[in-house]
């Protein structure tokens, strides 16, 4: 039996350990034949072997990404709990993403697998839909993802800061202070993703920003994955502002709910504007999500729903 295992948003070194000493522990506990090619892991042997090797991988990657370090120990240990279990495997998710600290970052739903493959295969990507429908999540975890393969070299995280109910003029304290409740929800995403002793050196050197939506202007951003969040409360020159500073080797998700704006007029909505603008066009995809692709508490999904009966929906 042969397989092969893609290593997405992993630090290799870490997982194959110093010169190769953690997939040397594998040749000698199993009978099948272990190759590290790039970011892929080629198995060849016995299926029972190769699927015990390929569970491992699995679980030394989750370990990587919950600890943030691997050790020989660490491998030991998972080659004996696996081989104890007599072959017995779990299933391994074919659709991984990422790999954050709670495990294997995959998509959960039909709409969400879509919108994976529109990412996959597009270079700018708008998300539309409900609360809970993982568009933000995802988003940076593809994010992540490319910065951890040296796909790209940094990440801009950024949202409208739009007074939904308070004006940024009343809140205390300097600037960072005043934004930093608008971007609240991206820095929780990231802490789902990554270990606090990986991402704060990124984020204290700039290489992950996260910014309102307005520090866009004037740049140009090579080499990087652009998020723009709560795309809704975006006028339509701000959107086609954001979407203009894509450079050379970069990639966009634009994720929003248009049935959120807080914006004094729902024709303002930039989100809205480039559904019409931008259909079609050749490199940029839709997702389209809805209540059933809701992966929060089950009550959200009868919550939007009761919205959307409420309001004739």
């Amino acid at each position: 039996m042969k397989k092969t295992i893609e290593l997405k948003g992993v630090d290799l070194q870490t997982l194959l350990g110093v010169a190769d000493e953690h997939v040397r522990l594998l040749n000698e506990s199993f009978s099948n034949d272990i190759l590290v090619r790039g970011n892929e892991i080629k198995l060849d042997g016995q299926k029972n072997d190769v699927e015990m090797v390929h569970e491992i991988v699995h679980e030394m990657i989750q370990t990587l990404s919950r600890k943030g370090t691997l050790t020989k120990k660490d491998v030991l240990k998972l080659i004996k709990v696996i081989r104890s279990e007599n072959g017995h495997t779990e299933d391994v998710p074919k659709e991984v993403i990422h790999y954050g600290k709670k495990g294997a970052i995959v998509p959960r739903t039909v709409g969400q697998k879509e919108y994976v493959k529109m990412v996959n295969g597009n270079d700018i990507v708008f998300s539309i839909g409900p609360a809970g429908t993982g568009k933000t999540f995802i988003a940076v975890a593809f994010a992540v993802a490319a910065l951890e393969n040296h796909d790209i070299d940094r990440i801009i995280l950024c949202r409208p800061a739009v007074e939904a109910g308070e004006s940024l003029g009343f809140l205390p304290g300097d600037l960072k202070e005043k934004v930093d409740p608008y971007l609240t929800p991206l820095y929780d995403a990231l802490n789902e993703m990554m270990p606090s002793n990986k991402l704060k050196p990124l984020l204290n050197k700039n290489i992950i920003e996260i910014i309102p939506l307005a520090y866009m202007r004037g740049r140009t951003l090579n080499n990087a994955f652009l998020i723009l969040d709560e795309a809704q409360n975006s006028t339509m020159m701000q959107m086609k502002m954001f979407l203009t500073r894509l450079g050379v080797n970069s990639k966009a998700v634009i994720t929003g709910d248009i049935t959120q704006i807080d914006l004094p007029k729902r024709s303002d909505s930039g989100l809205i504007d480039v559904l019409r603008v931008l259909k079609g066009v050749d490199g940029i995809g839709f997702a389209q999500l809805n209540e059933s692709d809701v992966v929060r508490h089950r009550l959200v999904r009868d919550i939007i729903k009761a919205y959307d009966k409420a309001n004739g929906g």
